[in-house]
């Protein structure tokens, strides 16, 4: 009987232990590797559709610094306990203006070859149609691929590096999109 119970106990505490160091893993993957996302809302079509999964890896960041192109989750500018998806356009030191619904940066039409070449991007509180701004040190100018539904930089300025919470890399829901999240470039 001795035996019987001591085996019992050597279970429960190997048993114990896998279930401890699982859960350390998870949450050190969770908390300063990944992070999984739903897309919620429409701003982000037709690339990220509303009720898509990716995951959003935190360690670039860490060593470099966000690029355009770059596909970011940022905590939203108002409701902080919200998070907002949009795509960089603006590094610091850039000018970005509005011409007549096109982005320019730099003074050079965007080639958001990711995009409709029809679509009409209208200006926003922040940047209207017309205008310029710079992007300050330490900010970016982030934007939805849906622009007439999307809230971002043209309504309310730049995102500060100190609210980028990641970058989307993997789409891992519905199975058809799953992928590597594509790079865009200027």
């Amino acid at each position: 009987m001795h035996r019987f119970i001591k085996r019992v106990g050597n279970f429960i505490f190997d048993t114990v232990q896998v279930i401890v160091f699982s859960v350390s893993i998870f949450l050190f993957l969770y908390l300063l590797v990944f992070q999984p996302h739903k897309i919620k809302g429409d701003s982000m079509q037709p690339n990220f559709p509303n009720g898509e999964y990716l995951l959003t890896e935190k360690v670039t960041y860490r060593f470099n610094a966000p690029t355009r192109g770059d596909v970011i989750v940022f905590k939203a500018p108002v409701a902080k306990d919200d998070e907002y998806i949009k795509r960089i356009i603006g590094v610091p030191g850039d000018t970005v203006s509005l011409k007549a619904g096109k982005f320019y940066v730099n003074n050079q039409l965007l080639n958001e070859n990711y995009l409709s070449p029809t679509l009409y991007t209208s200006g926003g509180n922040f940047l209207r149609d017309g205008t310029t701004v710079t992007v300050p040190e330490g900010e970016y100018f982030a934007v939805g691929d849906n622009r007439p539904y999307s809230s971002d930089s043209r309504a309310w300025g730049f995102v500060p590096f100190a609210n980028i919470t990641g970058k989307a890399w993997i789409v891992y829901w519905p199975v058809s999109s799953i992928g590597k999240v594509p790079q865009p470039s200027y």
